[in-house]
């Protein structure tokens, strides 16, 4: 399955050309030309990178990338910066970026780039931390559900890492397909399996959960508001 890597950058030209590079480099590239749409896909897209311009129309890449270093710390995130401006790379990294590559760059310096930040993305360990659910706090590293009254109750790995992954795509409904792809790690073709339908049906159970908090959508999936 091909790497899917998101370019956020307003010149169309530009944006051609890095599209084209990637496609030829054996990446899935998604492309938009403003700081709010990049913020939208990133968040409902599910890229595995993104490749975001600095200066863009409606919002910024600084903080386009602020606002996913909140809702996606492990997001690899690549600047696109003008050259001899030192001060923007500067604040880049400083604010979470990976890496950074410098108008005009060639077709080899940017796959070398993305492949490098992705290897290190892979080999580095995800990142583990507290998700919010209604009123309902989760540690995921523990794998404790923490109620309001300060009752607790223990979830599965599995059941933590299907949580940890809605509530990482909030507002967007993630289907069954991508779920069996993207956490349980196979291919979903062909296969029939209730699994998921399992698993989210003992997490809400352990959230006490009516189905208020992870929402089925019929023929879509699920959905962490």
């Amino acid at each position: 399955m091909p790497r899917r890597v998101l370019v956020v950058e307003d010149d169309p030209s530009i944006r051609q050309g890095i599209v084209d590079t990637l496609a030829a480099g054996g990446y899935e590239p998604l492309a938009c030309g403003r700081g709010d749409e990049g913020l939208r896909d990133a968040l409902g897209r599910d890229p595995d990178l993104v490749l975001l311009d600095i200066r863009l129309p409606r919002m910024d890449g600084f903080t386009v990338l602020e606002e996913l270093r909140k809702s996606r710390p492990g997001l690899p995130v690549i600047l696109v910066t003008a050259l001899g401006d030192e001060s923007e790379r500067v604040r880049g990294l400083k604010g979470g970026a990976d890496d950074y590559v410098v108008k005009p760059f060639s077709a080899l310096e940017l796959l070398a780039r993305v492949e490098a930040v992705l290897r290190r993305s892979a080999e580095r360990p995800a990142t583990i931390g507290t998700v919010k659910v209604g009123d309902r706090v989760v540690d995921l590293e523990r794998r404790v559900v923490k109620f309001p009254d300060g009752r607790t109750r223990e979830i599965s790995a599995k059941e933590a890492e299907l949580l940890q992954y809605l509530a990482g795509r909030r507002g967007r409904p993630v289907s069954r397909d991508e779920l069996l792809q993207r956490v349980w790690g196979l291919e979903p073709r062909g296969l029939s399996t209730r699994t998921i339908d399992m698993h989210v049906a003992r997490l809400r159970e352990k959230l006490e959960d009516d189905g208020t908090l992870v929402r089925t959508l019929h023929g879509k999936g699920y959905v962490v508001e």
